[in-house]
């Protein structure tokens, strides 16, 4: 019954594979790198090179402001698809979803909090966090 299962790591993989598909189709631009790690219930995801050419332009012409204005709606509009796709891919109900994005860096974080560890082939290998 548990062969079927992933472990760990490939659970972390396929979820970093999907979530740069996804902001390749949904966006128009594929992060150069996304990591995944699982903490019991709670999703670390990194984004590399996660921002748009519009807002590249627009940290370019000074206009910052702006440049945060549109990161935090198009946060607000993929955050809702992204909790579906974590979802699919966990087979675990996702609470919430911090994230935040660095236009300096060009990085993104965010929290996906789980209602529950996701079941994998190797449950030892999901690192507790220390409260």
């Amino acid at each position: 019954m548990t062969d079927n299962l992933l472990t760990c790591g490939q659970l972390e993989r396929k979820l970093s594979q999907k979530i740069q598909q996804f902001y390749r189709s949904n966006l128009g631009h594929q992060p150069s790198k996304v990591t995944c790690q699982l903490f019991d219930t709670k999703l670390v995801i990194i984004l590399e090179d996660s921002i748009t050419n519009a807002e590249q332009l627009l940290v370019n012409e000074g206009k910052n402001d702006l440049a945060e204005e549109v990161r935090s709606n198009l946060d607000e509009a993929t955050k809702p698809k992204l909790q579906q796709l974590v979802e699919e891919i966990t087979d675990v109900k996702v609470l919430d979803i911090l994230s935040d994005a660095t236009l300096d860096t060009g990085r993104t974080g965010m929290i996906a909090v789980l209602s529950a560890t996701p079941k994998v082939r190797n449950p030892k290998s999901v690192p507790k966090l220390k409260s």
